[in-house]
């Protein structure tokens, strides 16, 4: 049964699509923060361990929360690798070495790139697919991903 929530079928189709890209890029993201936490290395090895630890289980929630908001409008989430590199803006390219800060600057990259997709869709959400309620949950998703960044950002400094 398709939600009768004052979208078209038309735009709710194209709502889906679009946060089946944010959700094939959170997917990336979480992934390479996983790659980050099991094979980081150095002086700073616990720290960065758990520090990683804590931003992929903050990833993991808003992977879980981006399905279910595709869900709620109707449609079926991605759930393949395959799907989400076809999907996804992010690289699956790793650094030469496995140290704390190489991680963290490849991570904040992602982060911000993501950042960048997710604010230039909220006024295509609100203005011309008159989604207000995705428009208003991509802009808290984008002020998460702010805070992430933030936290990646002052590793570096």
């Amino acid at each position: 049964m398709e939600p009768r929530i004052g979208i078209t079928p038309e735009n709710l189709s194209k709502v889906a699509h679009a946060l089946n890209i944010v959700l094939a890029d959170e997917f990336l993201l979480y992934t390479k923060t996983r790659n980050a936490h099991w094979n980081v290395e150095g002086a700073d090895f616990h720290s960065k361990h758990l520090f990683f630890e804590a931003q992929y289980e903050q990833l993991d929630e808003i992977m879980d929360s981006v399905a279910e908001r595709i869900r709620s409008l109707g449609h079926y989430a991605p759930a393949t690798l395959k799907a989400f590199l076809e999907l996804t803006h992010i690289s699956e390219r790793l650094h030469e070495h496995n140290d704390g800060i190489g991680f963290i600057a490849e991570l904040l990259s992602d982060h911000e790139s993501l950042i960048i997709h997710l604010r230039e869709n909220i006024n295509y959400f609100a203005e011309e697919l008159k989604d207000l309620g995705t428009s208003d949950y991509i802009t808290g998703l984008m002020e998460t991903h702010e805070k992430m960044a933030w936290m990646l950002r002052s590793h570096i400094k």
